[in-house]
Formats: structure tokens, sequence, C-alpha cells
């Protein structure tokens, strides 16, 4: 394929498809005594009550504000404060939001729900406000709706929603009524706190893993530490002697261990001892690597092309090429995997934080052979997700011990069982080599990738050979180029693999602003201005003009000290960093970071910089010291003692700067994340020398020393 981009259904293609948690103090909206209790419905996940409004979210939080921002959306356009919109947590039913999608993944919820929830609330007001104009028998034009009352902008007179709801429900619902225009807006762009802060630090937001009923049973698994080896042997006897023990249970490569609490299950695992039968050829992390190097020299399935490559190469004053390499990373959330479930007569019922709660219900449906509509799954808020709980093996674990137990069971992963058992970011190799004009600039560009794939797992035989997460962010670059080809070379192991924050913008922007940062250096000239002269879109160009003018990019820096750039355009947003790396005694620092960041339309300005923040420091901790590593197929890292999170003492100043362009909103929870390796990679360049192309960056130094 030539002339355009391949690669089949992305990651947010594939995300198909609860106790209610209120999450704000619902606050009285003027209802006039003895008025009917009832509620305008607007749509699925929408209604408008006399106290505020319901949200039945069809998006999971994680952490990420989702619950706030787009709380915001739906106060704006009800005249409501923020707290005033009750957020509950749906059950997972892709049938109940269609066509809304019940998955959170690809920095899309905001994105997805801008327009949709703005709509409803807006159609809802419509509604309440053309019930008191026919009641007053004006126009719907001199009325509005602001804390809880319809008002008659110019006569004074006011009712209160709950009285026109019995009225505003039996007319048909207005479909595309007016949304309020940028002149009018007073929630929408104002910095606004999280509405679930006060829940999180008194402890009454429910997790997955706080879940508790009556009679539960709580359980621990033993899985195979090897990839593909199976359950041998254990001491059933003196596992059940361990006090608290209630029952263990056995599967090929699994041994559920279950008790009256957590601490009895873990003394039964101990004491059951699980012996493993290796698989015939257990994977080794070498073998793995040269598996990568050897199919990044096979021509791999074209991605992009675009122009006339062997043109470019002819005419060429020279070749740059360089090759980059990124291993196996952990998702490491603070919450580890738990699910709890009870199967019955009647069916099965689910509590467990998920990305995709619908598609957990068909899973968990299709493991226990059941019909969808007989499987309840209540999504609980999670400690976490980057991507880990997009998949649903944790909820098949859980129903497959509780359709052999007569009890509710809570099945808990250990930190070490989570970091053991994980669904890994791939390990890639890249080579890009770039056709080069006598000023140094790329007229060429051929960018070649190995790696796992994600899509050919979850396609089976409907892939098509291009893994549409590894080339995202490689077949759209910010800079202009006469001739552009991907491809993409699969690369399997035994290691599962699976998404990770960001997954393809991650990995694509530490090579590709990597390799820009080389070309620069190569032509002998300023990193920045080296882009700058390679940019043609005018909001690419402000957002890297605000980081460096912010950052204080060309100003001296002390001896051992040096600045890193990286730009990305993806997921809606534009955003660039500018680390400071200080590299001395053979370890890296990072005192301060500088974010320039054009989102589009920011709902939240606060949400953006708490992204920013998360991302940042998420990307550090990859970029300085991720690393999943293989020996005798077994994953050698267990816990945050040998997979390093970054430390508070560790954590740089970080400034946002939003950048308005006036577009509609972007993504945030994975753009920040993204361009962070690429810019410390340069900054400890510019800083030291030594130029590092294989992550984690801290071992790639310390080799380089």
């Amino acid at each position: 394929m030539s002339g355009g981009v391949a690669g089949g259904l992305s990651r947010r293609g594939v995300l198909r498809g609860s106790a209610a948690l209120g999450l704000a103090l619902v606050v009285p909206l003027g209802r006039a005594s003895g008025a009917k209790a009832s509620a305008l419905s607007a749509n699925a996940f929408l209604s408008v009550t006399a106290e505020g409004a319901a949200l039945a979210l069809p998006k999971t939080e994680m952490g990420q504000g989702v619950f706030t921002t787009l709380a915001m959306l739906v106060a704006e356009e009800l005249g409501l404060a923020p707290a005033q919109v009750v957020v509950t947590i749906p059950e997972g039913d892709s049938a109940r939001f269609a066509p809304i999608d019940q998955g959170t993944g690809g920095s899309s919820s905001v994105r997805e729900l801008y327009k949709p929830l703005r709509q409803a609330a807006a159609n809802a007001r419509a509604a309440l406000v053309g019930a008191a104009a026919r009641q007053w028998g004006i126009a719907p034009e001199r009325c509005d709706l602001a804390g809880g009352m319809v008002i008659e902008t110019k006569g004074g007179r006011r009712l209160p929603v709950g009285d026109l709801l019995a009225a505003a429900s039996a007319a048909p619902l207005p479909k595309d009524a007016p949304l309020r225009p940028g002149s009018a807006l007073r929630v929408i762009g104002k910095p606004t706190r999280r509405l679930d802060s006060l829940a999180k630090v008194t402890g009454e937001t429910v997790y997955g893993i706080d879940v508790r009923l009556p009679g539960m049973k709580v359980a621990m698994l033993a899985q195979c530490p090897m990839f593909g080896g199976t359950l041998a042997a254990f001491d059933e006897k003196a596992a059940r002697a361990t006090p608290g023990v209630v029952q263990l249970v056995k599967g090929a490569d699994v041994l559920f261990v279950v008790a009256e609490n957590y601490w009895a299950a873990m003394q039964g695992y101990i004491a059951a001892n699980p012996q493993w039968t290796a698989p015939k050829a257990p994977a080794d992390h070498a073998h793995i690597l040269a598996g990568l190097d050897e199919a990044l020299a096979k021509p791999g399935f074209e991605a992009k092309s675009t122009g006339d490559l062997a043109a470019a190469k002819a005419k060429a004053a020279r070749p740059f090429s360089a090759t980059y390499r990124q291993p196996f990373l952990a998702h490491a959330p603070m919450e580890p995997g738990s699910c709890t479930a009870h199967v019955t007569p009647e069916g099965c019922t689910i509590w467990a934080g998920s990305q995709v709660p619908a598609q957990a219900r068909d899973d968990a449906a299709k493991a226990l052979g059941l019909p969808a509509d007989k499987v309840t799954f209540h999504n609980c808020q999670m400690g976490g997700g980057f991507g880990r709980r997009l998949e649903t093996d944790m909820v098949v674990r859980a129903v497959e011990l509780a359709r052999q137990v007569p009890y509710p069971v809570k099945l808990m992963w250990s930190r070490e069982e989570d970091m053991k058992h994980d669904m890994y970011r791939p390990a890639y190799a890249d080579q890009i080599t770039a056709a080069l004009d006598a000023g140094g600039r790329p007229i060429g560009w051929e960018h070649r990738i190995a790696g796992s794939s994600i899509m050919a797992r979850l396609l089976g035989q409907g892939f098509n050979g291009v893994d549409a997460d590894a080339i995202e962010g490689a077949v759209a670059i910010p800079y202009a180029l006469d001739a552009h080809r991907v491809t993409f070379q699969q690369a399997e192991s035994a290691v599962p693999t699976s998404w990770w924050r960001g997954v393809g913008g991650l990995r694509s922007a530490f090579v590709v602003e990597s390799f820009i940062d080389e070309l620069a250096h190569a032509a002998g000239q300023d990193p920045l201005a080296y882009r700058l002269s390679l940019v043609t879109d005018p909001r690419i160009r402000a957002v890297l003009e605000r980081a460096g003018r912010e950052a204080g990019w060309g100003t001296p820096l002390p001896a051992g000290q040096g600045r890193g750039i990286a730009v990305l355009q993806l997921w809606g947003t534009i955003i660039a960093l500018v680390l400071e790396a200080r590299v001395a005694d053979g370890a890296i620092t990072v005192p301060r970071a500088t974010v320039a960041v054009d989102c589009g339309l920011a709902i939240n300005p606060l949400g953006v910089a708490a992204q920013v923040e998360s991302g940042v420091i998420f990307g550090l901790s990859a970029a300085l010291h991720g690393e999943v590593t293989i020996k005798g197929g077994r994953v050698e890292q267990s816990n945050y003692h040998d997979y390093r999170i970054l430390r508070l003492n560790e954590a740089p100043a970080i400034a946002t700067h939003i950048v308005d362009s006036g577009a509609d909103p972007g993504g945030m929870g994975e753009p920040p994340c993204a361009v962070v390796a690429p810019a410390l990679a340069n900054a400890v360049f510019a800083a030291s020398g030594k130029r590092l192309r294989t992550l984690p960056l801290a071992m790639a130094l310390e080799r380089a020393s």
C-alpha cells in the first residue's frame, strides 16, 4: 500500500463496550414544597432532578479526573455548580450507552463526551425553559436556567426546576438545542478542584480492592511463574492446616487458596509451596532481544508511504541512520489486581475496577457459559489503570474460582503476583534512516519498527500485518517531509503484551524526537531552531516557541547540566516538554520540567496541570528505570524495590503553560507521558555529550560510562 496510512483498528477501535458511588454533596435547588418528585431524562446517562443533575458516567475514573471535568460540562449547560452534579458509576452495559463506548483509554473520555454531554444537557435546559415559557405564555428566548430556577430574564419571574419536571418530561425532548456561547461560559475553562478528593482522603471511595460482602471469603492465587508452565504439585495438607484457610482450588496453571481473610490466604499459599513444571523452551531475555533485531532486518509490512523515497535517497547529500531499543514495561498500579464474584443458580454478580466494564461482563459470561444478561458487572474506581485494566484476565480468573465455591469470593493479586503476571508493554526495536540535503534537512525518512503486536492478538485472522498502536506517532510526525515510509514487523515471544499509558505515541516519540535531535546536532544547529525550521503547522510552532521561552531555552546552565526538548501531536493535543537534566557521578537527576500544551479548549485548567504532572512523573519513572527482564521463563522484577517508581525527592519542579488555540478539547491522559523519554535523552546528551538510544536511560548511562 502506498500514499496513505494502514494499520486497521486502533486501541480505541477495540474498546468494547456498580454500585453507584455518589461523589458530590447534593444541594437543594429551590424545589417548591409539595412538588411532585420526578426527573427529566436527557439520555441514557444524564437526568435532571429538583436537586440538580445525575450523571451515570459511561467512562471510568482511575485518577485522571474525568468525574470532575465531565461534570463541569453538564453544570455549564444546566446553570449549576459542578458540585451539584452527582456522578455515579454505572454497570457494564454496552447496549445502554450505544453509540458511546463504555471503554476508557486512548485519552478519549473528554474527546468523546465533550459534545454529547453538552448537547444532552443543553437539550434538557431547553425542555425546562420551554415548559416555563409555555406556562408564562412567553417566548423561550426570554428565559434562562440558573441555580435550579428557570428565570424570565427581563420580567424577573422564577420557577423552580422541581415544578417543571413533569411538564418538561411530557413534551418531546429537543434534539439540537443551542449550546451556551463562549462568551457566556462560567464553568468551562475555570480552574476547578476535584469533586471526589474529599471522598478519597476520608476513605469513602470504594475501590475494587475495598469490596466487602456478607459471607464473603478472600482468595489469593498463585500462577505459574514461567510463561507456558503448569502446576505440578503443592502441599495440600500443610495449606489446609493453616488457620483461616477454607478451601484450595486447583487449575492447570494456577492454585487458588481461599480463606477468611487475605492474611490467612497468604499464609496458606506459603504453606502450600506450589511446584511448577517448566515449558520446553523457557523465554529468555537475550533471545527475545535477538528476535527483535532479526525482525528489524526484515522488509516489514508497509504502514505508510508518501512521496518518492528512492528519489529522495538518490538526490540526498548523505544518509543518517540510528537504531533505538525499548524494553518491556510493567503497569505497576498502586492498587494491585482484585475482583469479587458471586456465582448463583440465577447468574453471576461481579465487583471490580475495569477500563472496559461491558467487555469484562461479556468475557465473564463467556467463561461461565451464561448469557450476558445473566451477569451483572459493578464497576468500581481504580487506584491506577494505565492500560492494565483494559484486559479482563483478572475477571475471568475470579469467575473461574467463583463458579467452584458456594459463597462470594474476592480474588486478590499480591504485588508480586501483579508484577510477575502483568500484560506488559511490548519491547521494541526501531531504525530510522534519513536522506539529508546539503543543509542537513531530512527530505526522505524511512522508519522501521519491530515488536510484539497487541492488535494481532485481538484481531486474530483479521490482522493485516501492521499494528495500529505501534505505528501511532510514527506515521504522523510534526515535521514536513518530501518522502516518508513506515513499516512494521511483528516479533512475538512468550511474554504477554498489552497497552500501556500512551503505547504507540510513547514508544514512537522516543524514537522520532531523539532522531530529530541527532539530525540537529549533525547539522550543527540548535535543536529547537532545527525543529521550528521543519514545522509548518502554526499550532505546533506556537507550542514549541512557548515551551522554549518559558524554559529559558538558550540561557546558560551550570557545567554538567543540559536541556532537552521533545514535541508530539497526538490524541487531539500538541505538547512540548523541556527537561533540564544533571549528569554527575554516573547518575541522572531532573531538577526542572517545563511544559507547553495546546489541548484545545482546556475545560479544567487544574485538571490539565494535574495530568501534566502525573504524566511527567510516570514518564520519568519509565524513562529512567522502567524495564522488565526475563530469565528462565520468569519475570525477574517483583515489587517497587526492583521495578522503581520515581520518588518524591527525585521529582522535578513542573510548570504547565496552556496554549489556547480555540480548538475542540484534546486528550490529556497520555501526551505528557509520551514526550518525557526523548526530552530526557536529549537533555542527557546536552549535559554529557553521551547519546543514549536504549531505555531505560539510567542503565544505558551506566553502560556508556
